[in-house]
């Protein structure tokens, strides 16, 4: 016990000898010398503290603890901590413990902070107060916060003995920390009490007070004091010119009429009253005077820089008598009360509103921060409250879970909509947002998301005038906008704030169209005087709609798994497949045609709208463009105006903003549907996958550029940037050329370099370009491109094949033939750099079969940069237009040149077995088991008024097919293989050649163009002639019919629901009905032969659906049916006993009026338009037209495919050649 006593001794000792220390030299008044009396009595403040609390374990002095000054606080405390003077252990933790369960508890330090308590910064003048508080050393200064504020310790030395300290953010360098005094603070020099004025002072209460302001001749010889309650306290607000607030005093009496008068406080001195007042307590202000306020009609009460605060006591006040003091006119002149400020227009317009706010007060907690720079939180878990709406630069510090506010006449606004489900509390500067209790949980790190853009939330507000509907919304947008750009493309100080030319922040430009059309800008500026003062109340917090959330800013990995849920959501094999054909369908046909499908997705699609945002990037691994966010990549294709490509490419790394787009995802199945039977359900899809891609036009984006490089590695999981356009290299040499050609983006075989491993090498994703070098090479000179060196060959055609592997292919889609670009190699200049390609595999003769002097292979670090052609002297002409073959080279076996090139509509697009010519895979191979991909095409000529229909195939090296291959779209062709098949149709094939180019996108809405009405000879008039139409027809006779039951999976002949293959290892015994009859038909002007299938058969025969069924399931039992007709009035030939009833009725059936009758034939062509057989000369054949011969000429007969048959509205008027003459079909 001695020893302990000793070392206590001994401590308290050099505990004294610090405290002198720090006391003379941080405490000490400046310019003082120190005194031994004023040492001990700070020495005496901190021992009496200490012993208040009865926890001193005996000692005498704090000796754990040590002192602190606002220096050592700023310098060393960079973490935040608490200090309570006198509390034990077991305290600490109990009031941890409540902290701790929602957060942290703030950490203790055993520190004694000391320090005078004041309103006026350090080096200021009194005119620069603007109601803050500080706690000041002569170390420095600290701003800090105080509960409940006694005005009569400004400028007085404390002990805090109850405190917390918050350091600046790690993200704010410059900032600074503050203090939060929780407990009454200690005079260290007890604080004199001032006396009671001698005489009561002379008051006036509410009610005398405002009629006092309609007397304006009496108003000059006073200057009253006013008494009351405090009712009604304003936000402090802060302008450019001054700082205010606004304090409304009410009668004392409950019972007293609800009256009461504004007093505003504008004297910078008299800022930190706001700190003071208390609603629901007393005070009296002194020596008042009337002022006309600006832009109020009515006169106010205002502070003098002698007007003084005091708690009203009523043994120390007197109300004036007015009757005495002014006379009794005062009384009896009384002017009519002031009336409500709103006029007739304004109440008529407030009708129109859909909801009302209401105005209360409400105490509550602080339980979460949404949004600290938005001055959004959550209050009691439930309500949100929002701040933005009055100026809460200090409680922004202080703000945190677990702080308790009064909020004294805020707004309640419920269903605000915009995607906030929770009412929200919010406060208008007539409202007070009053500190009530700190908070005891450790702050936590704020986000760069949450430590920037305080100053663009403040300009939605205050410039953007924005109700708190849309500003919910714009916050939460601004907070997808980041997620999806920050921190890799941007930091977050570069997107939320301006820009140092003074132009919006780029986060506010990403809205700015949104906004523009809700609110538009120009509205007029908040009237501080009008909000707080005016009855009835008015401010951007009153009235209130319910927004519909205008749009939203999803993540470009969000819009691509919505688009895949959409996309197989509505996939449905029932839908995609038309339902009289389906069921005639084998097994093969079902699940190719389900094979690939598409869906094409608006913005309006979505609910909200979605907004397209990204960076645009170009990809080194499919030469395609993309869209980059932080959560990923979206394939994209684009095209500029008047149907032209993208070719600039400083477009890279540039922030793109759409609000029209089409999101495509096209759909692949792999699918083992027995039957149409089995379509709805489950089991039979063994594979999905789909594409999904987004196209759009420039004109309808908006276009940012961003700082480069764009894509910043802010960790090592950040995605890795493409190879972008750089600003430009400080060295290097460049060579200008003009682009001839392209040729297809497609996997090639190259033979490594020399040297490389002797294996095979993989074929590699290429493309080449031919065309032509302008000049000779430049180097850089400065931030241009020096003179062109000058060559011996100047004159000579300089051809060039360039080729682009390996990531070079990223400027495949910016590449186009008629432009002019320059290659750009950086770096220090190498000689002969662009003359030749010793470095390529191409040998000699496949160039001197290009026409081509010398082959180039662009290195990756190369670049692109689009010239304009007139800029560039010796340019030769060359005409932009997309070069075309003529109708005639395309469709006529003429092969001199079997390349072709046109511009096409796309009219369907279908998955099909692999062409027989397709040498280059092997069965079972991969390319094998990707089938081939069939495009029918519309084919555009301005010499044809009908486009002639053609297919092209895409097979295995060119898989899958470029993006913007879609039924609907425009695409142009050049260099695709023409071929013609054994039915001498004509087609084309993709090659290595091939270029292709989308014109423009499928339209948004579909419009069924009806087919044309024509005579059946307009057919016989060859490129003429439309391929698909109507004709007003008659059938003549039947010329054959067929009807078979066959095995859904190989096709073979079915009898009684049995496949009759030998063998048959058919996992099914599913069969299928199947249909074919040929018709002659004439209409007075030629005649045709067509051949109907499956479910049209019905229609050409008459029969109804449940006739029909009832027909097939009498062919079910032998299988097939099969009738020839020769002639008319021929026997026919059957597959079956012609004396089975089903082959008399049969034949009966097709010679009968059922079947032979005037019909409306919607048909196309049995073959495809071609030149290539030559069309039949017409023929003599004589008709027997009652008693009487006709010889005629007679057109060769056409050969139709039927679309579809419909009985004419009036049948008496069809056929009339038919139904008076009948055809003996005898050769003249």
């Amino acid at each position: 016990m001695a020893a302990r006593r000793a070392q206590a001794v001994g401590s308290e000792k050099t505990w004294l000898e610090a405290a002198q220390a720090f006391i003379q030299e941080t405490l000490c008044p400046t310019g003082k010398e120190p005194t031994v009396q004023f040492t001990q009595l700070v020495i005496d403040c901190v021992k009496t503290t200490w012993l208040s609390q009865g926890r001193h374990q005996g000692f005498t002095l704090p000796l754990s603890y040590s002192f602190v000054s606002v220096q050592d606080l700023r310098s060393h405390q960079h973490l935040p901590c608490c200090s309570h003077l006198s509390w034990s252990s077991t305290a600490y933790q109990a009031w941890a413990q409540e902290a701790g369960l929602s957060g942290t508890a703030l950490p203790r330090e055993r520190l004694l902070l000391l320090g005078t308590l004041t309103d006026l910064l350090e080096d200021l003048e009194q005119e620069c107060r603007n109601g803050s508080l500080y706690v000041k050393d002569n170390t420095g200064i600290l701003g800090c916060e105080l509960i409940d504020l006694d005005l009569s310790w400004l400028g007085h030395l404390f002990l805090f003995p109850s405190w917390s300290y918050l350091p600046p953010a790690k993200w704010n360098a410059s900032g600074e920390g503050h203090l939060e005094l929780w407990g009454v603070p200690v005079p260290v020099v007890p604080l004199t009490i001032s006396p009671g004025p001698p005489t009561p002072i002379p008051v006036l209460y509410p009610e005398a007070a405002s009629r006092l302001l309609r007397h304006r001749s009496k108003l000059r010889v006073i200057q009253p004091n006013l008494a009351g309650k405090l009712v009604r306290l304003s936000a402090l607000v802060k302008s450019k010119k001054k700082a205010y607030f606004i304090a409304s005093l009410g009668e004392l009496s409950p019972a007293a009429r609800l009256s009461h008068v504004s007093i505003i406080v504008q004297v910078p001195a008299q800022l930190v009253w706001h700190r003071a007042l208390w609603p629901g307590r007393a005070y009296v202000l002194t020596e008042l005077r009337a002022s006309k306020i600006h832009g109020h009609r009515y006169r106010v009460w205002t502070t003098n820089p002698s007007s003084h605060l005091l708690p009203l006591k009523p043994e120390c006040v007197r109300e004036l008598d007015l009757d005495l003091e002014l006379g009794r006119t005062l009384l009896e002149a009384d002017p009519k009360p002031l009336p409500g400020t709103s006029n007739i227009q304004d109440r008529q317009e407030q009708k129109g509103l859909a909801r009302d706010s209401r105005l209360l007060s409400y105490t509550g907690t602080v339980t979460g921060v949404l949004n600290q720079p938005a001055g959004l939180y959550e209050l009691d878990g439930q309500l949100g409250l929002c701040l933005s709406y009055q100026p809460f630069h200090g409680l922004r510090r202080v703000v945190r879970p677990g702080v308790c506010l009064e909020l004294q006449d805020v707004h309640l606004l419920q269903s605000v909509g915009g995607g906030t489900r929770r009412p929200v509390l919010a406060a208008c500067l007539r409202g007070a947002v009053l500190l009530r209790g700190f908070s005891r949980q450790k702050p936590e790190t704020q986000s760069s998301l949450q430590a920037w853009g305080a100053s663009l939330y403040e300009q939605l507000v205050w410039e953007r005038q924005l109700g708190l509907p849309l500003y919910l919304w714009a916050t939460k947008a601004l907070e997808e906008l980041a997620c999806k750009l920050c921190p890799h493309v941007l930091r977050h100080h570069q997107f939320l704030q301006c820009s140092c030319s003074g132009s919006p922040s780029l986060g506010l430009q990403l809205l700015a169209p949104a906004l523009d059309v809700l609110a538009p800008p120009g509205s007029p500026s908040r009237n501080a005087h009008r909000e707080i003062l005016e009855e009835p109340h008015c401010c951007p917090l009153q009235k209130y709609t319910r927004l519909q959330t205008p749009c939203s800013f999803p993540t470009l990995a969000a819009l691509k798994e919505e688009g895949q849920s959409k996309a197989w959501a509505s996939f449905d094999p029932k839908t995609l497949l038309p339902v009289p054909e389906v069921s005639h369908l084998t097994s093969c046909q079902l699940n190719q045609r389900l094979a690939w499908s598409w869906l094409c997705l608006l913005p309006s699609t979505f609910h909200p709208a979605q907004v397209l945002l990204g960076v645009l990037v170009a990809s080194s691994h499919k030469g395609c463009l993309q869209l980059r966010d932080q959560s990923g990549s979206l394939p994209c294709l684009l095209l500029n105006e008047h149907s032209q490509p993208v070719t600039d490419p400083r477009l890279l790394g540039c922030l793109v903003r759409a609000e029209r787009f089409q999101l495509v995802i096209e759909r692949n199945v792999r699918s083992s549907f027995p039957s149409w039977k089995e379509l709805g359900m489950e089991g039979f899809i063994q594979e999905q996958r789909a594409r999904v891609y987004v196209q759009f036009f420039l004109a309808d984006a908006l276009i940012w550029p961003m700082p480069r490089p764009f894509l910043h590695s802010a960790s090592s999981s950040a995605p890795q940037p493409e190879p972008a356009l750089p600003e430009g290299p400080l060295t290097g040499q460049s060579r200008l050329f003009l682009l001839s050609h392209k040729e297809a983006l497609m996997k090639r075989n190259f033979c490594g370099p020399p040297g490389a491993s002797p294996e095979v090498a993989k074929p590699t994703l290429s493309f080449h370009i031919s065309g032509s070098w302008l000049g000779g090479t430049q180097r850089k000179e400065g931030t241009g491109w020096g003179p062109p060196e000058h060559r011996g060959d100047e004159n000579k055609d300089q051809k060039v094949l360039l080729i682009f592997i390996g990531p070079s292919v990223r400027w495949f889609e910016f590449l186009h033939p008629g432009h002019v670009y320059r290659l750009v190699a950086p770096g220090p200049p190498t000689p002969a750099l662009f003359e030749e390609g010793g470095a390529s595999c191409i040998s000699q003769r496949p160039l001197e079969l290009a026409g081509c002097t010398s082959c180039l292979t662009v290195q990756d670090a190369w670049t692109l940069e689009l010239e304009r052609s007139r800029d560039i002297p010796d340019v030769p002409s060359t005409n932009k237009a997309l070069p075309e073959s003529s109708l005639t080279d395309l469709l006529s076996d003429n092969f001199t040149d079997s390349l072709v090139s046109f511009s096409a509509e796309i009219l369907s697009r279908t998955l099909c077995e692999p062409l027989p010519a397709a040498i280059w895979t092997k069965p079972g191979s991969a390319e094998a088991k990707r089938g081939c991909v069939k495009i029918t095409v519309a084919v555009e000529t301005a010499d044809c008024e009908f486009r002639p229909h053609l297919d092209i195939y895409i097979e295995g090296p060119h898989l899958p097919p470029p993006l913007g291959l879609l039924p609907g779209a425009r695409v142009y062709f050049n260099q695709l293989e023409k071929r013609v098949s054994r039915s001498h149709n004509v087609y084309c094939c993709f090659q290595s050649s091939t270029y292709m180019q989308v014109l423009s996108f499928p339209p948004e809405t579909t419009v069924s163009v009806p087919l044309p009405h024509i005579y059946l000879a307009r057919l016989l008039q060859g490129g003429q002639a439309p391929f698909q139409a109507v004709a007003s027809c008659h059938i003549v006779s039947v010329f054959s019919l067929q009807l078979r039951w066959v095995c859904a999976h190989c096709t073979s002949v079915s009898i009684q629901g049995r496949c009759t293959h030998q063998g048959s290892t058919c996992p099914t015994q599913t069969s299928v009905s199947q249909a074919s009859i040929r018709l002659l038909v004439e209409d007075g002007t030629a005649e045709a032969v067509v051949t109907c299938r499956n479910h049209h058969v019905a229609a050409a025969l008459g029969l109804c659906p449940s006739e029909w069924t009832s027909l097939l399931e009498l062919v079910r039992g032998p299988g097939k049916v099969a009738l020839q007709f020769i002639g008319p009035g021929a026997q026919p030939e059957s597959s079956a006993k012609t004396d089975e009833p089903l082959t008399l009725f049969l034949r009966t059936l097709c010679t009968s009026l059922s079947v032979l009758r005037p019909i409306v034939l919607s048909f196309e062509l049995e073959r495809k338009p071609s030149k290539i057989i030559p069309l039949e000369p017409p023929r003599l054949q004589q008709f027997q037209c009652g008693k009487l011969p006709l010889l005629t000429h007679v057109n060769p007969r056409i050969q139709l495919s039927c679309l579809s048959i419909q009985e004419p509205e009036h049948s008496s008027s069809l056929g009339a050649f038919a139904s008076s003459c009948t055809g003996t079909a005898t050769m003249a």
